[in-house]
């Protein structure tokens, strides 16, 4: 389903030239799920993004679920990201004058999908987090793990091929962290939901099927 061959990622500050990513190579099957444990800096985001169609690379290819990435036109690029991808930030990033439900439905919006089928799929997918009583709450309203259990509803409600978590329970507390991380198991064990997790905290990446290490840019088993 992915497939990244000799990707690397420079970035240049000034004159300087970063070298973020070191000829990776990766592949992730259909259910599978993968965690990519680092330090902080060391690259584990920008691959993560690379993947999602969120930032190019700067050499190599980089394929899902068959579509050469690079290949891709702005539109098709967006459509992509749209329609076969589902990103969780660390920080959350809902929308904080829309109540819950209205962000989590947000994504079937953009899609055209009419509102009031949007806000009934956004309330399945609130049940199915585990938040069918907080769904006229704001942000502002709910626990930390509660905004990024809405996130990750938000993230599927497009039923994406590919779940990417990007530091999901850095902001969390441990008890709370672990419920989020169950959470993705059972996404991917239930609904066999491809999940990629990006992390520095090896408890984190204890839930996961796989565990890789990226250091100095370069990726590990």
């Amino acid at each position: 389903m992915i497939e990244l061959r000799g990707v690397s990622k420079t970035y240049y500050r000034g004159p300087v030239a970063v070298q973020a990513l070191r000829r990776v190579d990766l592949t992730v099957a259909s259910g599978e799920f993968v965690a990519i444990t680092g330090k902080s800096g060391c690259g584990k985001s920008t691959l993560l993004h690379i993947i999602g169609g969120l930032e190019p690379a700067s050499a190599g290819q980089v394929k899902v679920e068959g579509l050469d990435l690079a290949a891709l036109n702005d539109q098709e690029l967006t459509r992509f990201r749209r329609d076969r991808v589902g990103v969780v930030f660390q920080s959350f990033n809902l929308l904080p004058l829309l109540t819950v439900e209205e962000n989590v439905a947000l994504p079937r919006v953009l899609q055209g999908v009419p509102y009031a089928q949007a806000r009934s799929e956004a309330r399945r997918w609130l049940a199915e987090v585990g938040l069918e009583d907080r769904w006229d709450h704001k942000p502002h309203q709910i626990s930390g793990g509660e905004m990024q259990r809405a996130a990750i509803a938000r993230a599927l409600i497009n039923q994406p091929a590919v779940l990417l978590a990007d530091e999901p329970t850095g902001n969390l507390d441990h008890a709370t962290s672990a419920q989020v991380m169950e959470l993705f198991a059972r996404l991917n064990r239930e609904r066999g939901q491809t999940v990629i997790l990006v992390s520095h905290a090896p408890e984190a990446a204890a839930f996961a099927q796989r565990v890789l290490s990226l250091r100095d840019g370069e990726l590990h088993p």
